[in-house]
């Protein structure tokens, strides 16, 4: 390679860095000029580009992956009127970053109605928890249960649905403080706009809502199924879970007890036994009917000493209630022990404003009297206020993932 002195190149290669002011006294006089009139320009060029080297330090958008796809697992081949079809299958999403420094993926598992779209980013285009976990280090698995969306539904096979309304939708999800059906509604502060049909905001979060399969029992059968298959595959994970989806957290725990290394129970579905209604002052609550009939499982789980029957288990109720403004917990009347479970690092949280606030206490005393040592975090108790149960679409999302990160570090090994 040979290197040319600095006269030899051409003006044009020299460039604007390079270009020479007459070197007079009328030339001095005029580079002072120049000087002091693009010194401000300069000094405003230079500051903008450290601030916006700073933003994108704090909160990069770029993600740099090894490998990234899609498969699906489960899922069996079946006749139906038109022929041979498959049902049972769960397509699963996933993106491996290339700075892995984490050894577990996490699988995040959305709730009912919902699809894997709630960890992919907000309605109001912010940055989702799958990104989150992917900068820090984490393979991102994230799920659409069966019968759901990309995983396909035949109504032959599934049964009958239910479908998602906007009146539901607004008063459960995104702006209940407008109902007040419980005592905590009206502390719900964190939804990013008004939370009613023909705000731009919930116009695009209730377009991704979806009909699901209406008898629950088959979705948890369906999903046990698949994420077995799941974890067979790719090996030992940790499982984030959110609303309907955490009973698949307690029983592929139970099945599958050496490749479940955690379980982020974000607002698991509950209580214990049966469900819960919120139906305003004065008595804010009613029992619905018998939906867990396990406990904190419509199917079974391994327990000492055994229950071959889920009536072995033999319910009764708090004779009152562990606080103000939450529900008296319905638990096994004698303790029997979830072996399977032991041993694993659980932690279950819940928000300040959800309709899970008055509840959420009970799964965990359910575990608790299980022998399942695990956290039970409410999330003002980190100084996280005002959130509800679709946490993760919230204006403070990355608050809330930074503290699961934060728990999983300490916890997961």
């Amino acid at each position: 390679m040979t290197t040319r002195s600095r006269p030899e190149l051409s003006a044009r290669n020299r460039g604007v860095g390079s270009h020479r002011l007459p070197f007079t006294k009328g030339g001095s006089r005029m580079t002072h000029a120049f000087l002091q009139r693009i010194f401000p320009i300069v000094v405003l060029i230079v500051s903008t580009g450290c601030a916006s080297m700073t933003a994108e330090k704090s909160d990069d958008k770029r993600i740099a992956l090894a490998e990234q796809g899609y498969l699906f697992v489960g899922g069996e081949y079946s006749k139906s009127k038109d022929g041979q079809i498959m049902t049972g299958q769960m397509y699963v999403q996933y993106q491996i970053p290339e700075n892995r420094t984490q050894p577990y993926p996490v699988v995040m598992w959305h709730g009912g109605g919902q699809t894997g779209t709630n960890f992919m980013g907000t309605p109001d285009g912010r940055k989702g928890w799958g990104d989150y976990f992917l900068q820090r280090g984490y393979a991102v698995y994230i799920v659409y249960q069966p019968a759901r969306a990309r995983s396909g539904y035949f109504t032959d096979t599934y049964g009958p649905t239910r479908r998602p309304s906007t009146g539901a939708m607004s008063s459960r999800f995104t702006a209940p403080e407008r109902t007040n059906a419980y005592p905590q509604a009206k502390l719900h502060t964190q939804w990013p706009g008004t939370g009613v049909p023909g705000d731009p905001i919930f116009d695009q979060f209730f377009a991704s809502q979806l009909e699901d399969i209406a008898d629950t029992g088959v979705i948890e059968r369906l999903n046990r199924a698949a994420g077995i298959a799941l974890l067979d595959k790719i090996g030992p994970a940790i499982l984030l879970t959110h609303s309907q989806s955490g009973p698949f957290g307690w029983q592929l725990a139970d099945a599958r007890p050496k490749l479940v290394k955690g379980i982020l129970a974000v607002e698991p579905n509950g209580p214990p036994f049966y469900e819960m209604s919120a139906v305003g002052a004065p008595n804010w609550f009613e029992d619905g009917p018998l939906g867990r009939a396990w406990g904190i499982t419509r199917g079974p789980l391994t327990f000492s000493p055994p229950a071959k029957d889920p009536k072995e288990l033999r319910m009764t109720r708090q004779a009152s209630a562990s606080g103000p403004d939450l529900v008296r917990c319905w638990l096994p009347a004698e303790a029997r022990q979830l072996p399977n479970l032991q041993g694993i690092p659980i932690l279950i949280i819940t928000s300040e404003a959800s309709y899970h606030s008055p509840y959420d206490h009970c799964t965990s005393e359910f575990l608790k009297q299980a022998g399942v040592k695990h956290d039970f975090v409410r999330l003002p108790s980190l100084g996280i206020r005002g959130n509800g149960h679709m946490m993760m679409l919230e204006k403070n999302n990355l608050d809330i993932a930074a503290e699961l990160v934060k728990w999983a570090q300490q916890n997961i090994r």
